[in-house]
Order: C-alpha cells, then sequence, then structure tokens
C-alpha cells in the first residue's frame, strides 16, 4: 500500500516489480521460443508535487516502462499502485477499462515530437477541445473557447492561436500546444516523455521554466523521462537510472550527480557538458566498451559486467539487487556500491 513518507510526503505512484515482456515467436507454428524483457523488475515510487527522472541510453526500456503506467504496452507482472483523488489506491494493471477512464484524465502525457504528436489537419481549438469534449467535461460554444484561450494563455501563447493550424507555430510553440492539450482535464500527474529532446537548444530552457512554472502553479507531478542529464538536474528532484530493463541507481539529483554509486551512472554523467573552458582538453569522457546489451538475451549476472571495468566473478553470476548504500536515500544495484570511488559529473580528478 502507499504510505506516506516519513516526512509527510504522500506518494501519488509505487510501481513494483514490473515487467514487460513481449514474447518472440518463429518456425511454422508461431511458436514463442523466447521473450524480449524490454522491462524486467522495475519498482520505483513519485511522491506527489515532485518530479522524477528515468534517464539510460536509447532502448533502456524508458518509453517501455511509461507506456505500461499507461496501459498502452500490457504489462506482463508486478504492480502500480496509484492513488485516487478521493485518496483511495488502484492497481493500474489490475483495473478494467471502465477503472481506467477516469485516470486518463488525472494521468496525462507530452510526447517527444509535437510535430507527429499534433494532427496537422486539426486547428489547435480542435485539438485541445477534442479533451474536453471526449472527457464530458465541455463539448462546445463560448465556454470550450474560453477554456481553450486560458490553457494557451497558460502555457505562454496568445488565445487567438487557437484559430491556427500546427504548422503555422514554431517547434517550441507546438510544444506549448501539447502542454496545453496535457492540461486541458485538469490532471495532476504528468508523463514528460523526452519532450524537450526535439527542440533547438535555445527552446529547450523556455520549455523546461514552463514546465516548473507550471508545476508550482498547479501542484503538478512528473515523470520526466530523458536521455539528457544536463536537462535532468535542472528539473528533477530524484532520478532512477535504467539498464536494460531494470533499475540501476535512485537517488536525489543533487546527490546523484555528486557521488554516483553505480558505474554505469559514472559513465552517463562523464558525457555531460560542462560550460567551462578551464575544462578544454581534459579528457573526462568514460567510453563504455561494447554497445546496451540485448534485452532478448541478457548476460547473465550483472546485465552491465561485459562493459564494466570494475567486473569480478561475482558480476558476472550474481544478479545485483537495488539496496541502499551508505546514504539511506540513495540506492544501487551494485555488489560494490560502497567501495568503489566513483567520480561525481564535476568530478575532473
Amino acid at each position: 500500500m502507499l504510505q506516506p513518507s516519513s516526512q509527510t510526503k504522500v506518494r501519488l505512484l509505487e510501481v513494483d516489480d514490473l515487467k514487460v515482456h513481449f514474447p518472440i515467436r518463429a518456425g511454422l507454428l508461431n511458436r514463442t521460443v523466447g521473450h524480449v524483457k524490454a522491462v524486467d523488475g522495475v519498482s520505483f515510487h513519485i511522491n506527489a508535487g515532485e518530479t522524477l527522472g528515468l534517464v539510460g541510453e536509447s532502448g533502456c526500456g524508458k518509453s517501455t516502462t511509461t507506456r505500461a503506467l499507461l496501459r498502452v504496452s500490457e504489462p506482463s507482472g508486478g504492480t502500480i499502485n496509484y492513488r485516487q483523488p478521493n485518496g483511495a489506491i488502484i492497481d493500474l494493471i489490475k483495473a478494467s477499462d471502465d477503472d481506467m477512464i477516469p485516470i486518463y484524465r488525472d494521468m496525462r502525457v507530452v510526447f517527444q515530437d509535437p510535430q507527429a504528436s499534433l494532427n496537422p489537419r486539426m486547428r489547435v481549438i480542435d485539438i485541445i477541445g477534442e479533451v474536453l469534449r471526449v472527457n464530458h467535461i465541455m463539448t462546445s460554444g463560448a465556454a470550450l473557447e474560453e477554456r481553450v484561450a486560458e490553457l494557451l494563455q497558460k502555457v505562454g501563447l496568445r488565445p487567438e492561436a487557437m484559430w491556427r493550424f500546427p504548422h503555422a507555430f514554431s517547434g517550441g510553440e507546438r510544444q506549448r500546444v501539447s502542454i496545453a492539450r496535457a492540461l486541458a482535464p485538469n490532471p495532476r500527474f504528468v508523463i514528460a516523455d523526452e519532450a524537450v529532446s526535439a527542440l533547438d537548444v535555445s527552446v529547450r530552457a523556455q520549455i523546461i521554466n514552463l514546465l516548473q512554472d507550471l508545476q508550482s502553479e498547479l501542484g503538478l507531478t512528473y515523470l520526466f523521462v530523458s536521455h539528457d542529464l544536463s536537462v535532468v538536474r535542472h528539473i528533477c528532484d530524484r532520478v532512477a537510472v535504467m539498464y536494460v530493463g531494470r533499475i540501476v541507481e535512485t537517488a536525489p539529483v543533487d546527490s546523484l550527480f555528486e557521488r554516483p554509486r553505480h558505474p554505469y551512472t559514472e559513465a552517463l554523467l562523464s558525457a555531460v557538458p560542462i560550460a567551462d573552458p578551464a575544462v578544454k582538453g581534459r579528457s573526462r569522457r568514460i567510453r563504455l566498451p561494447g554497445d546496451v546489451a540485448d534485452p532478448a538475451n541478457v548476460p547473465t549476472g550483472c546485465a552491465f559486467h561485459p562493459r564494466c571495468r570494475f567486473a569480478t566473478d561475482r558480476c558476472r553470476t550474481e544478479v545485483p539487487t537495488l539496496n541502499p548504500t551508505a546514504s539511506p536515500d540513495h540506492q544501487s544495484a551494485c555488489h560494490y556500491a560502497d567501495s568503489l570511488e566513483l567520480r561525481g559529473a564535476f568530478d575532473l580528478q
């Protein structure tokens, strides 16, 4: 059950041992010969009002995890406990289609590419208005126009923009429309799935600032999915690092950046650019050998061991579990989390 933490924080979402396995079929009889373990035992929680960053390389299972939360990809196991507005807890995996209808009003998504996620044949008033109509919030008329105008102003666009088509906007403006659409039914929880990665660097800061302002104003809770740790550092309260369908480290954002407790996290942090001329010419990057492991054929023991410079025989045979380190709020799935001296994002030694 979801319980308030010791600091009276209320858990809005708690995921426990989530699995999403896709069958591999072959032969004339189309028999299942294996499984792609896209998500394999993921556990995390998100407190109301905070932002959790979910990070990792492409193919590590981030987007599959978010699709499982929304039941777009059907989970193979685990629990997804969600606290509804009335305080009741519902397991989204066991929820019926009717049970999910109010959840979809309360849990919304901002997608990566607004060019692809906005219907080019619909005006903005129809794109946002469709959400209001489907959820029976309002159907048409002046009230709908007034609500759409209010949402556009909230995301920094002029009300008359509602009469334009998506192609008339810049990339950053289209993403603002996407955010307005997500906010239409007054949700509490927003999943931002690579919401700024398709934007120009000059526009990213504006969208990040907008998301933070909306969070403060509306009390939103975010799951911020990204591969860009420099963005994550500015918007997230806590971070969960994924590798081949598993979470290998979770920590408050400052703790993670200052002292990572997993070699994979250290390698990701070494790629974060630092705007300091003194750093020029000094190599910080940890280049990992090989490629990300195949989720259909995960290595024995720790999935990261073929690429880890600290790997031992124990790493090759024993699967590490996500356990607290010397810092209780910092967890790592590494056998040697407290003994390795790993570099933080700004440690140049």
